[in-house]
């Protein structure tokens, strides 16, 4: 931690800015988290407008920023990663470059919906840190914490990946159409059972409280920190994964669900008991059992 005598006076604006987050973890975390997040979302919606260029279909919530950013100029590399996530491509054709793209696409989504809800829990570590450290204990730096949660989120990527591929495979062409039919009835309804299991609940009441995990848990040993954010990630996925689903019956590009969702995981998780959890279940089950009718 700095001192009364770490003011870096002989340095200019921007050297003592850099310095002062330089010995602060926290700020460091949070600048670090600020910017993936931000920069998470920029690229989405730029995907999001590539696939309205490459799959134009009705006007859907979200679409006019999409289009509105369709102009915009981008890298070649960029355009070619974007190709690769919004259209379909045949199974022996391109699909390893497709499938580590898909990969990158679901775990920029973690990041922009899910990581926002995450920054209690880091931040409750930052606080436990800041204070070992002031008490001469040391202790590990917040992002190999941050690293083990998202090594978790990055695993169910992969799977998610495999998940939108095989979805491609079918009548759907695009990550930008949604399932449609029995499908997106399957999706909804699923997702919607899954707001009122234990299992669920289980995994919110540990991401509401992590002070005690946390606290329990403490170590200076960096694996043990990773170790510990793995399981926090973990207890997120738990919570989160099923909302997920929803995602392929809106549609995966759809900006105005993943900004919905995103809101939703911090308001679960935030709010006390589990009002809002069952509220989310049933309008899901109340949609997938509409779709289902109509689709029948």
């Amino acid at each position: 931690m700095a001192g009364k005598d770490d003011d870096f006076g002989n340095l200019d604006v921007a050297g003592r800015t850099l310095a002062a987050v330089a010995v602060r973890p926290r700020r460091t975390v949070y600048s670090l988290l600020g910017a993936a997040v931000c920069l998470s979302w920029i690229l989405l919606a730029l995907m999001a407008a590539r696939s309205v260029m490459l799959t134009p279909g009705p006007a859907a919530p979200g679409a006019g920023l999409a289009e509105s950013l369709s102009s915009l100029p981008w890298p070649a590399f960029l355009d070619a990663f974007f190709r690769l996530c919004v259209t379909s491509a045949p199974l022996d054709a391109a699909y390893g470059g497709q499938f580590a793209a898909l990969t990158a696409m679901w775990l920029l989504m973690a990041l922009a919906m899910m990581l926002p809800s995450a920054v209690p829990m880091i931040r409750t570590y930052c606080e436990i840190a800041d204070t070992a450290a002031a008490k001469g204990g040391g202790a590990v730096h917040p992002m190999v914490l941050v690293g083990g949660y998202l090594t978790v989120w990055l695993a169910a990527s992969f799977v998610f990946a495999g998940l939108t591929i095989a979805v491609n495979a079918g009548p759907v062409g695009s990550v930008a159409e949604p399932l449609r039919g029995g499908a997106a009835a399957a999706a909804l309804i699923f997702a919607g059972l899954y707001q009122f299991s234990g299992f669920k609940d289980a995994c919110l009441r540990k991401c509401r409280n992590p002070f005690n995990i946390l606290f329990s848990r403490w170590s200076r040993r960096p694996s043990r920190i990773f170790t510990l954010g793995m399981e926090q990630g973990l207890w997120c996925l738990g919570c989160c994964w099923a909302l997920m689903l929803v995602m392929f019956a809106v549609g995966i590009m759809n900006l105005f669900w993943m900004a919905l969702i995103a809101l939703f995981t911090i308001v679960e998780k935030q709010v006390p008991g589990r009002l809002p959890t069952m509220a989310a279940g049933a309008i899901l089950l109340v949609w997938g059992a509409a779709l289902l009718l109509i689709a029948v």
